[in-house]
């Protein structure tokens, strides 16, 4: 029996006979990858591993994770925006917390945590270092030089990172295909959403409606998204003044962009129908008021809001980026637009709206299309592979270093 029991252990036990201490180092303790970080904590077996959160400073999380028992470490002077000097500060901490804390892996999140967590990783000796791609800091919309800039820098902190995880599959196919993940290092997962998204339904449509201050009759699109260049807003209002004039649209969120949101809101005269609510605490309560779920982003991993709509029952219109065509299947559970053209996506939104029956037809679908899939247990269970299989395996750069 004690043979078997053996066998059974996990490797990261039997190797460290204790605990997985892990340092989980995002940029923005927010939602998306920020959302993304916490539900993965929660999830993983308290039992097995031990997790410290490590991000900038007023991260809306912070509280549930403390509460849950998850030790967070805000972090001054982690910026999302390129600043040389910011950001050699931030290494500097980020070494030096990390060091303090004698963690066996470190799992990075997004471009900016990602880059200075594995570097800051390898320097104190972390044995173990993985790296979350909720999409890639270089797309299309760049000018090349800049996109070939972040490729090499990816490239170069690929050759310091022991294993990768993937929002989706056509991200992790994308950073075998660049040369950002060797294949046998890498490994997609489902972007999990919380428990307690309500249906659709009328009363929780009404409800919806009553907390948004929108007509119960009229027609609604809306989006969760922060206002910021990735999430495309002001391609979003383009769109939108080209559809009917009783639909109104609901963006939930904020960010640097929304001065520039608002002017163009203002400009094309859609104040009155065209809402920006800022960052709310009761998104699920309000997904069911919407007639249909738009994302305009020019980039993405796999996003959770997508999801969230998929569940909550709301058709979804989003832009055909990275690995969202894996749930979002084009007339069947919903419709794609071309991304950085305002022009497509109000075609696809005008479609949605004028064919409710049909929309109808995506939701049920969609619903059936990503199942059980993206629940935390889910990604909770990926994770714990995940670490197995990075201590099970070794350290590849390690390898690399002594061949």
């Amino acid at each position: 029996m004690a043979v078997f029991e053996q066998a059974a252990q996990p490797a990261s036990e039997a190797k460290l006979g204790r605990r997985l201490r892990i340092a989980q180092v995002v940029t923005k303790f927010t939602a998306g990858a920020g959302g993304i970080t916490l539900r993965g904590a929660l999830a993983l077996d308290h039992e097995r591993y031990a997790s410290t959160i490590l991000a900038a400073g007023g991260g809306w999380f912070g509280d549930a994770a403390r509460c849950a028992g998850i030790d967070v470490i805000e972090l001054r002077h982690m910026s999302p925006h390129v600043d040389f000097r910011e950001d050699v500060r931030g290494l500097r901490e980020l070494t030096a917390r990390l060091g303090e804390g004698g963690f066996d892996l470190v799992h990075t999140h997004s471009a900016k945590a990602g880059a200075l967590g594995r570097v800051a990783a390898r320097r104190v000796g972390v044995p173990f270092v993985v790296h979350s791609f909720h999409g890639f800091p270089f797309h299309e919309f760049q000018s090349p030089l800049r996109r070939r800039a972040y490729l090499a820098l990816e490239r170069k902190l690929a050759a310091i990172t022991d294993y990768f995880v993937t929002d989706g599959t056509v991200v992790a196919a994308e950073a075998v295909r660049l040369g950002l993940a060797p294949p046998e290092r890498v490994r997609a997962i489902a972007s999990p959403v919380d428990d307690g998204i309500p249906r659709v339904s009328p009363a929780t449509r009404a409800e919806a409606r009553l907390l948004l201050g929108v007509p119960a009759a009229a027609k609604l699109v809306g989006t969760v998204a922060r206002l910021d260049a990735q999430k495309a807003p002001l391609d979003m209002v383009e769109a939108f003044a080209a559809l009917a004039p009783d639909v109104y649209m609901v963006w939930i969120g904020d960010g640097e962009l929304r001065g520039r949101t608002e002017a163009l809101i203002e400009r094309l005269g859609l104040g009155d129908r065209f809402l920006l609510v800022g960052n709310r605490q009761d998104v699920p309560r309000l997904l069911p008021g919407l007639d249909v779920f738009a994302m305009s982003s020019l980039y993405e991993g796999l996003p959770c809001s997508v999801v969230e709509a998929m569940t909550c029952g709301i058709p979804v219109v989003a832009t055909a980026v990275n690995s969202v065509p894996e749930i979002v299947v084009p007339g069947r559970t919903g419709l794609l637009a071309r991304p950085g053209d305002p022009a497509s996506l109000s075609r696809a939104l005008r479609h949605a709206l004028d064919h409710p029956r049909e929309a109808t037809r995506w939701a049920r679908a969609a619903r059936a299309h990503i199942g059980d899939g993206f629940r935390p247990e889910v990604l909770g269970r990926d994770l714990a592979e995940c670490y197995e299989s990075v201590v099970e395996l070794g350290g590849w750069c390690a390898e690399a270093e002594a061949a």
